[in-house]
Protein backbone atom coordinates (compact mmCIF):
# COMPACT_ATOMS: atom_id res chain seq x y z
CA UNK A 1 0.00 0.00 0.00
CA UNK A 2 1.48 3.64 -0.87
CA UNK A 3 1.67 5.87 2.04
CA UNK A 4 2.60 8.31 0.36
CA UNK A 5 -0.66 11.20 -0.01
CA UNK A 6 -1.44 14.84 -0.14
CA UNK A 7 -1.76 16.99 3.03
CA UNK A 8 -5.47 17.52 2.39
CA UNK A 9 -5.79 13.64 1.84
CA UNK A 10 -3.95 12.80 5.04
CA UNK A 11 -6.28 15.76 6.77
CA UNK A 12 -9.34 13.81 6.01
CA UNK A 13 -8.20 10.95 8.13
CA UNK A 14 -9.01 12.72 11.43
CA UNK A 15 -12.29 11.96 12.74
CA UNK A 16 -15.21 14.42 14.69
CA UNK A 17 -14.19 14.01 18.12
CA UNK A 18 -10.68 12.16 17.71
CA UNK A 19 -7.78 13.22 19.88
CA UNK A 20 -4.71 14.76 18.22
CA UNK A 21 -0.86 14.50 19.15
CA UNK A 22 0.80 17.57 17.89
CA UNK A 23 4.66 17.97 18.18
CA UNK A 24 7.01 21.46 17.65
CA UNK A 25 9.24 24.16 19.06
CA UNK A 26 8.27 28.18 18.60
CA UNK A 27 9.96 29.54 15.55
CA UNK A 28 8.49 25.99 13.27
CA UNK A 29 11.12 23.71 15.54
CA UNK A 30 10.20 20.46 13.51
CA UNK A 31 6.76 21.85 13.24
CA UNK A 32 4.59 19.59 10.41
CA UNK A 33 3.40 23.38 8.60
CA UNK A 34 1.96 21.90 6.26
CA UNK A 35 -0.05 19.23 7.58
CA UNK A 36 -1.68 21.89 10.46
CA UNK A 37 -2.69 24.22 7.48
CA UNK A 38 -4.28 21.47 5.56
CA UNK A 39 -6.07 20.40 8.07
CA UNK A 40 -7.27 24.28 9.14
CA UNK A 41 -8.16 24.65 5.51
CA UNK A 42 -10.11 21.10 5.70
CA UNK A 43 -12.27 22.37 8.49
CA UNK A 44 -12.77 26.05 7.48
CA UNK A 45 -14.22 24.79 4.36
CA UNK A 46 -16.49 21.85 5.87
CA UNK A 47 -16.50 22.53 9.72
CA UNK A 48 -14.94 19.09 10.23
CA UNK A 49 -13.02 17.91 11.91
CA UNK A 50 -14.86 18.96 14.99
CA UNK A 51 -14.67 18.86 18.56
CA UNK A 52 -10.97 17.54 18.75
CA UNK A 53 -9.05 17.26 21.65
CA UNK A 54 -5.11 18.31 21.02
CA UNK A 55 -2.35 17.57 22.72
CA UNK A 56 1.62 19.07 22.48
CA UNK A 57 4.29 19.30 25.03
CA UNK A 58 5.91 22.33 23.87
CA UNK A 59 4.84 25.56 22.10
CA UNK A 60 3.99 25.72 18.94
CA UNK A 61 3.50 28.94 16.45
CA UNK A 62 4.59 32.54 15.98
CA UNK A 63 1.99 34.46 17.41
CA UNK A 64 0.06 35.05 14.46
CA UNK A 65 -0.99 32.37 11.68
CA UNK A 66 0.87 29.54 12.05
CA UNK A 67 1.03 26.51 14.58
CA UNK A 68 -1.29 26.21 17.20
CA UNK A 69 -3.03 29.38 15.64
CA UNK A 70 -4.65 27.34 12.73
CA UNK A 71 -6.43 24.75 15.45
CA UNK A 72 -7.67 27.82 16.99
CA UNK A 73 -11.54 27.78 15.71
CA UNK A 74 -14.13 27.81 17.86
CA UNK A 75 -15.64 24.18 16.67
CA UNK A 76 -12.21 22.62 15.75
CA UNK A 77 -10.84 22.09 19.28
CA UNK A 78 -12.57 21.36 22.41
CA UNK A 79 -10.19 20.70 24.81
CA UNK A 80 -6.53 21.38 24.47
CA UNK A 81 -4.23 20.14 26.67
CA UNK A 82 -1.02 22.06 25.70
CA UNK A 83 2.53 22.35 27.31
CA UNK A 84 3.31 25.86 26.57
CA UNK A 85 0.56 28.60 25.17
CA UNK A 86 2.31 31.89 24.27
CA UNK A 87 2.89 31.03 20.70
CA UNK A 88 -1.25 30.81 20.10
CA UNK A 89 -2.75 34.68 21.33
CA UNK A 90 -5.90 32.90 19.57
CA UNK A 91 -6.21 29.89 21.69
CA UNK A 92 -5.25 31.54 24.48
CA UNK A 93 -8.27 33.66 23.96
CA UNK A 94 -10.52 30.61 23.23
CA UNK A 95 -9.19 29.85 26.68
CA UNK A 96 -9.70 32.88 28.67
CA UNK A 97 -13.18 32.91 27.83
CA UNK A 98 -14.33 29.38 28.14
CA UNK A 99 -14.87 28.28 24.66
CA UNK A 100 -12.13 25.51 24.75
CA UNK A 101 -11.44 23.25 28.25
CA UNK A 102 -8.15 24.43 28.87
CA UNK A 103 -5.60 22.31 30.37
CA UNK A 104 -1.46 22.55 30.89
CA UNK A 105 0.87 19.70 31.77
CA UNK A 106 4.27 19.98 32.09
CA UNK A 107 6.53 19.52 28.55
CA UNK A 108 8.81 16.75 29.78
CA UNK A 109 5.73 14.58 31.36
CA UNK A 110 3.69 15.20 28.26
CA UNK A 111 6.64 13.47 25.97
CA UNK A 112 6.84 10.92 28.98
CA UNK A 113 3.65 10.22 29.44
CA UNK A 114 2.68 9.48 25.42
CA UNK A 115 5.74 6.71 25.33
CA UNK A 116 3.31 5.55 28.48
CA UNK A 117 0.53 5.96 26.68
CA UNK A 118 2.48 3.78 23.61
CA UNK A 119 3.39 1.21 25.82
CA UNK A 120 -0.06 -0.02 27.49
CA UNK A 121 1.25 1.09 31.19
CA UNK A 122 -1.28 2.77 33.72
CA UNK A 123 -0.37 6.25 32.90
CA UNK A 124 3.16 8.16 34.21
CA UNK A 125 3.83 7.50 37.57
CA UNK A 126 6.46 10.24 38.44
CA UNK A 127 7.08 13.06 41.53
CA UNK A 128 6.98 15.90 38.76
CA UNK A 129 4.21 18.26 39.29
CA UNK A 130 3.76 17.30 43.25
CA UNK A 131 2.68 20.83 44.96
CA UNK A 132 2.21 22.37 41.85
CA UNK A 133 -0.71 23.70 39.95
CA UNK A 134 -0.81 19.88 37.86
CA UNK A 135 -1.29 18.54 41.26
CA UNK A 136 -4.90 18.06 41.85
CA UNK A 137 -4.82 19.27 44.94
CA UNK A 138 -3.94 22.71 43.65
CA UNK A 139 -5.71 22.90 40.25
CA UNK A 140 -4.98 19.65 38.43
CA UNK A 141 -3.71 21.18 35.18
CA UNK A 142 -6.91 23.17 34.64
CA UNK A 143 -6.58 26.59 33.85
CA UNK A 144 -10.34 27.82 32.88
CA UNK A 145 -13.83 26.95 34.08
CA UNK A 146 -14.51 24.79 31.13
CA UNK A 147 -11.98 22.36 32.66
CA UNK A 148 -13.59 20.23 34.86
CA UNK A 149 -11.45 17.15 35.15
CA UNK A 150 -8.43 16.55 36.99
CA UNK A 151 -5.49 15.11 34.53
CA UNK A 152 -3.36 13.57 37.53
CA UNK A 153 -4.25 11.52 40.56
CA UNK A 154 -2.28 11.34 43.93
CA UNK A 155 -0.83 7.72 44.61
CA UNK A 156 0.88 6.76 47.91
CA UNK A 157 3.69 4.28 46.85
CA UNK A 158 6.41 2.65 49.63
CA UNK A 159 5.00 5.50 51.85
CA UNK A 160 5.56 8.29 49.39
CA UNK A 161 3.69 10.30 47.15
CA UNK A 162 3.26 10.66 43.55
CA UNK A 163 1.48 12.18 40.98
CA UNK A 164 -0.17 9.41 38.18
CA UNK A 165 -0.53 11.66 34.73
CA UNK A 166 -3.92 9.47 33.61
CA UNK A 167 -3.18 7.85 30.13
CA UNK A 168 -5.60 8.23 27.47
CA UNK A 169 -5.78 6.87 23.78
CA UNK A 170 -4.02 9.25 20.93
CA UNK A 171 -6.17 8.82 17.97
CA UNK A 172 -4.13 10.86 15.25
CA UNK A 173 -0.09 11.82 15.27
CA UNK A 174 1.03 14.22 13.51
CA UNK A 175 4.93 14.40 13.50
CA UNK A 176 7.28 16.35 11.42
CA UNK A 177 10.22 14.60 10.06
CA UNK A 178 13.08 14.95 7.34
CA UNK A 179 12.73 12.30 4.75
CA UNK A 180 11.07 8.66 4.27
CA UNK A 181 11.91 6.11 2.07
CA UNK A 182 9.38 4.08 -0.31
CA UNK A 183 8.32 1.90 2.23
CA UNK A 184 8.04 4.63 5.03
CA UNK A 185 10.80 4.28 7.07
CA UNK A 186 11.23 8.02 8.92
CA UNK A 187 14.94 9.70 9.52
CA UNK A 188 15.34 12.93 11.53
CA UNK A 189 18.59 13.46 9.45
CA UNK A 190 18.27 17.08 8.45
CA UNK A 191 16.26 17.97 11.40
CA UNK A 192 16.94 20.57 14.40
CA UNK A 193 16.32 18.54 16.93
CA UNK A 194 14.39 14.84 18.20
CA UNK A 195 12.00 16.51 20.12
CA UNK A 196 8.85 13.90 20.79
CA UNK A 197 8.45 12.58 17.85
CA UNK A 198 8.87 9.02 18.69
CA UNK A 199 6.97 9.01 21.62
CA UNK A 200 4.48 10.45 19.77
CA UNK A 201 4.40 7.82 17.06
CA UNK A 202 4.57 5.30 19.23
CA UNK A 203 0.85 6.51 21.27
CA UNK A 204 -0.77 6.90 18.55
CA UNK A 205 0.29 3.31 16.23
CA UNK A 206 -0.81 1.38 19.85
CA UNK A 207 -3.63 2.99 20.05
CA UNK A 208 -4.55 1.74 17.01
CA UNK A 209 -4.73 5.31 15.45
CA UNK A 210 -3.19 6.86 12.51
CA UNK A 211 0.23 8.13 12.34
CA UNK A 212 0.78 10.72 9.77
CA UNK A 213 4.72 12.17 8.90
CA UNK A 214 5.59 14.98 6.91
CA UNK A 215 8.65 15.24 5.44
CA UNK A 216 10.92 16.85 3.04
CA UNK A 217 11.82 14.49 0.44
CA UNK A 218 11.30 11.11 -0.27
CA UNK A 219 13.50 8.47 -1.14
CA UNK A 220 14.00 5.40 -2.49
CA UNK A 221 13.95 1.80 -0.62
CA UNK A 222 17.01 0.99 1.48
CA UNK A 223 18.55 4.65 1.27
CA UNK A 224 18.30 4.55 4.88
CA UNK A 225 20.57 3.14 6.70
CA UNK A 226 18.98 1.25 9.29
CA UNK A 227 20.31 2.93 12.53
CA UNK A 228 19.17 6.24 10.94
CA UNK A 229 15.69 5.15 11.22
CA UNK A 230 14.00 6.86 13.96
CA UNK A 231 10.33 5.77 12.90
CA UNK A 232 9.75 2.41 11.11
CA UNK A 233 7.75 2.12 8.52
CA UNK A 234 5.03 -0.50 10.91
CA UNK A 235 4.69 2.54 12.57
CA UNK A 236 2.99 4.52 9.46
CA UNK A 237 -0.30 5.40 8.16
CA UNK A 238 0.53 8.01 6.20
CA UNK A 239 3.37 10.27 4.30
CA UNK A 240 2.81 13.77 3.26
CA UNK A 241 6.16 15.50 1.51
CA UNK A 242 6.37 18.63 1.57
CA UNK A 243 9.37 20.10 -0.31
CA UNK A 244 9.17 23.77 0.95
CA UNK A 245 9.89 22.01 4.25
CA UNK A 246 12.65 24.56 5.91
CA UNK A 247 14.51 24.67 9.45
CA UNK A 248 12.31 27.39 11.02
CA UNK A 249 10.38 29.43 9.52
CA UNK A 250 12.57 32.18 8.68
CA UNK A 251 15.52 29.65 7.58
CA UNK A 252 15.35 27.34 4.99
CA UNK A 253 18.18 25.13 5.68
CA UNK A 254 21.02 25.45 7.88
CA UNK A 255 23.53 22.25 8.47
CA UNK A 256 24.53 24.10 11.59
CA UNK A 257 21.10 23.30 13.45
CA UNK A 258 20.59 19.72 11.83
CA UNK A 259 24.35 19.04 13.73
CA UNK A 260 25.81 18.30 10.64
CA UNK A 261 28.89 19.80 9.93
CA UNK A 262 32.25 18.48 11.32
CA UNK A 263 35.87 18.68 10.66
CA UNK A 264 36.94 22.01 9.22
CA UNK A 265 33.59 23.59 8.14
CA UNK A 266 32.40 22.95 11.59
CA UNK A 267 35.65 24.76 13.28
CA UNK A 268 34.80 27.96 11.09
CA UNK A 269 31.01 28.12 11.96
CA UNK A 270 32.01 27.52 15.63
CA UNK A 271 34.22 30.50 15.29
CA UNK A 272 31.69 32.72 13.95
CA UNK A 273 29.21 31.55 16.25
CA UNK A 274 31.17 32.73 18.91
CA UNK A 275 32.26 36.45 17.47
CA UNK A 276 28.07 36.82 17.33
CA UNK A 277 27.43 35.55 20.71
CA UNK A 278 30.66 38.35 22.09
CA UNK A 279 28.42 40.78 20.28
CA UNK A 280 25.10 39.64 21.31
CA UNK A 281 26.56 40.24 25.19
CA UNK A 282 28.10 43.44 24.40
CA UNK A 283 24.25 44.78 24.17
CA UNK A 284 23.67 47.60 25.55
CA UNK A 285 24.38 47.45 29.19
CA UNK A 286 21.22 47.81 31.53
CA UNK A 287 19.53 45.51 34.49
CA UNK A 288 19.13 42.23 32.25
CA UNK A 289 22.97 42.50 31.59
CA UNK A 290 23.62 43.18 35.99
CA UNK A 291 21.49 40.08 37.01
CA UNK A 292 23.42 37.94 34.68
CA UNK A 293 26.29 38.63 36.08
CA UNK A 294 25.40 38.37 39.23
CA UNK A 295 23.58 35.31 38.56
CA UNK A 296 27.00 33.19 36.55
CA UNK A 297 28.71 33.35 39.59
CA UNK A 298 26.61 30.42 41.08
CA UNK A 299 27.27 28.72 37.93
CA UNK A 300 30.94 27.56 39.72
CA UNK A 301 29.33 27.18 43.02
CA UNK A 302 27.77 23.65 42.70
CA UNK A 303 30.44 21.62 44.26
CA UNK A 304 31.15 19.96 40.31
CA UNK A 305 34.04 20.50 38.33
CA UNK A 306 31.80 20.66 35.13
CA UNK A 307 28.01 20.84 36.20
CA UNK A 308 25.21 20.30 33.96
CA UNK A 309 23.14 22.91 33.65
CA UNK A 310 19.79 24.46 31.82
CA UNK A 311 19.01 27.94 30.60
CA UNK A 312 15.24 29.08 30.63
CA UNK A 313 13.76 32.12 28.45
CA UNK A 314 14.14 35.77 29.50
CA UNK A 315 17.24 37.24 32.04
CA UNK A 316 18.46 33.19 31.80
CA UNK A 317 19.32 34.16 28.25
CA UNK A 318 21.76 36.90 28.68
CA UNK A 319 23.45 33.97 31.25
CA UNK A 320 23.72 31.89 27.96
CA UNK A 321 25.06 34.83 26.25
CA UNK A 322 27.84 35.72 29.04
CA UNK A 323 28.97 32.55 29.33
CA UNK A 324 29.76 32.02 25.57
CA UNK A 325 31.36 35.51 25.37
CA UNK A 326 33.43 34.70 28.31
CA UNK A 327 34.71 31.59 26.23
CA UNK A 328 33.73 28.90 29.50
CA UNK A 329 31.23 26.88 27.60
CA UNK A 330 34.01 24.01 27.88
CA UNK A 331 33.51 24.23 32.69
CA UNK A 332 30.29 23.67 31.66
CA UNK A 333 27.39 20.51 30.28
CA UNK A 334 25.46 22.60 28.51
CA UNK A 335 21.68 20.91 27.92
CA UNK A 336 17.78 22.32 26.84
CA UNK A 337 14.87 20.34 27.63
CA UNK A 338 14.36 19.98 23.74
CA UNK A 339 17.11 16.91 24.21
CA UNK A 340 20.27 19.04 22.79
CA UNK A 341 23.62 19.06 24.27
CA UNK A 342 26.23 21.83 24.03
CA UNK A 343 26.38 24.31 20.62
CA UNK A 344 25.43 27.77 20.49
CA UNK A 345 22.07 28.70 22.15
CA UNK A 346 19.29 30.93 19.69
CA UNK A 347 17.40 33.27 21.73
CA UNK A 348 13.78 34.37 20.78
CA UNK A 349 11.47 32.98 18.48
CA UNK A 350 14.24 30.15 17.74
CA UNK A 351 14.45 29.35 21.74
CA UNK A 352 15.09 25.35 21.59
CA UNK A 353 17.85 25.48 18.59
CA UNK A 354 21.26 25.22 18.73
CA UNK A 355 23.91 25.39 16.03
CA UNK A 356 26.52 22.69 16.00
CA UNK A 357 25.01 20.53 18.93
CA UNK A 358 27.52 17.64 20.02
CA UNK A 359 24.51 15.84 20.85
CA UNK A 360 20.92 15.49 20.31
CA UNK A 361 18.32 12.85 22.42
CA UNK A 362 14.57 12.36 22.17
CA UNK A 363 12.56 15.21 24.69
CA UNK A 364 11.40 11.76 26.48
CA UNK A 365 14.65 10.93 27.10
CA UNK A 366 15.97 14.10 28.02
CA UNK A 367 13.83 14.61 30.83
CA UNK A 368 14.22 11.41 32.22
CA UNK A 369 17.91 12.67 33.01
CA UNK A 370 16.60 15.68 34.22
CA UNK A 371 13.52 13.40 36.12
CA UNK A 372 16.60 11.16 37.65
CA UNK A 373 18.89 13.91 38.98
CA UNK A 374 20.96 14.83 36.46
CA UNK A 375 20.30 18.54 36.16
CA UNK A 376 23.01 20.39 38.53
CA UNK A 377 21.83 23.88 38.14
CA UNK A 378 19.25 25.61 36.24
CA UNK A 379 18.56 28.91 35.42
CA UNK A 380 14.90 29.77 34.85
CA UNK A 381 12.95 33.29 35.15
CA UNK A 382 10.12 33.80 37.10
CA UNK A 383 6.35 35.96 36.47
CA UNK A 384 6.06 36.01 40.27
CA UNK A 385 7.21 34.55 43.65
CA UNK A 386 6.05 34.67 46.61
CA UNK A 387 6.06 34.73 50.78
CA UNK A 388 7.01 30.16 50.65
CA UNK A 389 9.26 30.31 47.58
CA UNK A 390 6.59 29.54 45.45
CA UNK A 391 7.49 30.72 41.72
CA UNK A 392 4.20 31.65 38.85
CA UNK A 393 5.13 31.37 35.32
CA UNK A 394 2.12 29.37 34.06
CA UNK A 395 -0.78 31.95 34.77
CA UNK A 396 -0.23 35.91 34.30
CA UNK A 397 -2.84 38.25 34.27
CA UNK A 398 -5.57 35.76 33.87
CA UNK A 399 -4.07 34.49 30.94
CA UNK A 400 -2.79 30.84 30.11
CA UNK A 401 0.95 30.90 29.43
CA UNK A 402 1.56 27.16 30.73
CA UNK A 403 4.91 25.85 31.75
CA UNK A 404 7.06 24.24 29.08
CA UNK A 405 9.89 22.60 30.32
CA UNK A 406 9.84 24.78 33.46
CA UNK A 407 7.60 22.37 36.22
CA UNK A 408 10.17 19.35 35.18
CA UNK A 409 13.45 21.59 35.24
CA UNK A 410 13.04 23.94 38.36
CA UNK A 411 11.97 20.54 40.48
CA UNK A 412 14.48 18.19 39.04
CA UNK A 413 17.58 20.74 39.26
CA UNK A 414 19.57 20.41 42.54
CA UNK A 415 20.27 23.88 42.11
CA UNK A 416 17.30 26.49 41.01
CA UNK A 417 18.55 29.94 40.10
CA UNK A 418 15.55 32.09 39.03
CA UNK A 419 16.35 35.51 37.60
CA UNK A 420 14.06 38.25 36.69
CA UNK A 421 13.71 41.97 36.91
CA UNK A 422 12.17 42.96 40.48
CA UNK A 423 8.54 44.80 39.31
CA UNK A 424 7.13 45.20 35.83
CA UNK A 425 5.03 47.80 34.50
CA UNK A 426 6.54 50.92 33.87
CA UNK A 427 10.02 50.97 36.32
CA UNK A 428 12.26 53.25 35.12
CA UNK A 429 16.21 52.13 36.45
CA UNK A 430 19.54 53.47 35.80
CA UNK A 431 22.80 51.48 36.13
CA UNK A 432 26.10 51.21 34.52
CA UNK A 433 28.33 53.26 37.21
CA UNK A 434 28.47 50.73 39.77
CA UNK A 435 25.39 50.92 41.03
CA UNK A 436 21.67 50.73 40.50
CA UNK A 437 19.28 53.20 40.66
CA UNK A 438 15.24 53.09 40.56
CA UNK A 439 13.88 56.40 38.99
CA UNK A 440 10.42 55.04 39.09
CA UNK A 441 8.61 51.99 40.69
CA UNK A 442 7.16 50.09 38.47
CA UNK A 443 2.90 48.80 38.84
CA UNK A 444 3.48 45.54 38.86
CA UNK A 445 4.45 43.80 41.67
CA UNK A 446 6.59 40.55 41.25
CA UNK A 447 7.08 39.78 44.79
CA UNK A 448 3.40 39.01 45.83
CA UNK A 449 1.70 37.29 49.18
CA UNK A 450 0.98 34.53 47.54
CA UNK A 451 1.07 33.65 43.43
CA UNK A 452 -1.68 33.15 41.11
CA UNK A 453 -0.61 29.93 40.36
CA UNK A 454 2.18 27.21 41.57
CA UNK A 455 4.58 26.39 39.06
CA UNK A 456 7.37 25.71 41.58
CA UNK A 457 6.72 25.17 44.77
CA UNK A 458 8.68 26.17 47.77
CA UNK A 459 7.47 23.55 50.10
CA UNK A 460 8.12 21.11 47.63
CA UNK A 461 11.81 22.53 47.21
CA UNK A 462 12.56 22.09 51.30
CA UNK A 463 11.31 18.89 51.09
CA UNK A 464 13.83 17.75 48.32
CA UNK A 465 16.92 19.20 49.83
CA UNK A 466 17.10 22.04 46.64
CA UNK A 467 19.56 25.21 46.65
CA UNK A 468 16.87 28.00 45.56
CA UNK A 469 17.91 31.58 44.52
CA UNK A 470 15.83 34.52 43.51
CA UNK A 471 18.30 37.17 42.11
CA UNK A 472 16.91 40.50 41.23
CA UNK A 473 18.81 44.24 39.55
CA UNK A 474 17.59 44.94 43.36
CA UNK A 475 18.44 42.61 45.68
CA UNK A 476 19.07 38.81 46.45
CA UNK A 477 16.86 35.77 48.41
CA UNK A 478 17.32 32.63 48.87
CA UNK A 479 14.37 29.91 49.77
CA UNK A 480 15.12 28.78 53.93
CA UNK A 481 13.06 26.83 55.90
CA UNK A 482 11.70 30.11 57.68
CA UNK A 483 10.64 31.00 54.13
CA UNK A 484 12.28 33.64 51.67
CA UNK A 485 15.06 35.83 53.12
CA UNK A 486 16.70 38.72 51.80
CA UNK A 487 20.40 38.16 51.69
CA UNK A 488 21.85 41.04 49.50
CA UNK A 489 21.15 44.64 47.97
CA UNK A 490 22.18 46.15 44.89
CA UNK A 491 24.64 49.08 45.46
CA UNK A 492 22.82 52.05 45.47
CA UNK A 493 19.58 50.54 46.84
CA UNK A 494 17.40 51.71 49.66
CA UNK A 495 16.33 48.77 51.69
CA UNK A 496 12.56 50.33 52.44
CA UNK A 497 12.00 52.53 49.79
CA UNK A 498 13.18 50.34 46.67
CA UNK A 499 12.67 46.92 48.17
CA UNK A 500 10.21 46.23 51.24
CA UNK A 501 7.53 49.28 50.74
CA UNK A 502 7.82 47.04 46.85
CA UNK A 503 6.72 43.51 48.31
CA UNK A 504 3.73 42.25 49.57
CA UNK A 505 5.33 40.25 52.05
CA UNK A 506 7.70 40.96 54.48
CA UNK A 507 11.30 38.74 54.20
CA UNK A 508 13.45 37.83 56.46
CA UNK A 509 16.52 39.51 56.33
CA UNK A 510 19.92 37.85 56.95
CA UNK A 511 21.66 38.99 59.52
CA UNK A 512 24.81 39.10 57.30
CA UNK A 513 23.14 41.08 54.86
CA UNK A 514 25.33 42.20 52.25
CA UNK A 515 25.94 44.45 49.23
CA UNK A 516 26.56 42.67 45.82
CA UNK A 517 30.21 43.71 43.87
CA UNK A 518 30.08 47.14 42.14
CA UNK A 519 31.31 44.84 39.42
CA UNK A 520 28.32 43.69 38.49
CA UNK A 521 26.66 47.35 37.52
CA UNK A 522 29.61 48.70 35.63
CA UNK A 523 29.29 48.69 32.26
CA UNK A 524 32.98 49.18 31.59
CA UNK A 525 34.00 45.97 32.69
Amino acid sequence: MDKFMTAAQAAELIRDGDTVGLMGGGGGLMEATHMFEAVQARFLATQSPRNLTVMHALGIGDKKTKGMNCFAHEGLVKRVIGGHWVWSPAMQQLALDNKIEAYILPGGVSSQLMREIGAGRPGLITHVGLGTVCDPRHGGGKMNDAAQENLADVITMDGREWLRYKPFPIQVAIVRASAADEEGNISFEHEAANLDAQSLALAARNSGGKVIVQVKERLPKGSLKAREVRIPAAWVDAIVVDPEQQTSYAIPFDPAFSGELTGAARLAAEVADHAAEVAAAAEAFGERQAVARRAAVELFNTGKARPVINYGVGVPDAVAKLIAARNEQHRIYQTIEHGTYGGTLMDGVLFGYARNATAMLDAATQFDFYGGGGLDIAFLGFGEFDEEGSVNVSRLGGITVGPGGFIDIAQNAKKVVFCGTFAAKGVKLATGDGQMRVLQQGGVRKLVKQVDQITFSGPQGLVRGQQVLYLTERASFRLTPEGVELFELAPGIDLQRDVLDQMEFQPRIAADLQVMAGEFFNAAL
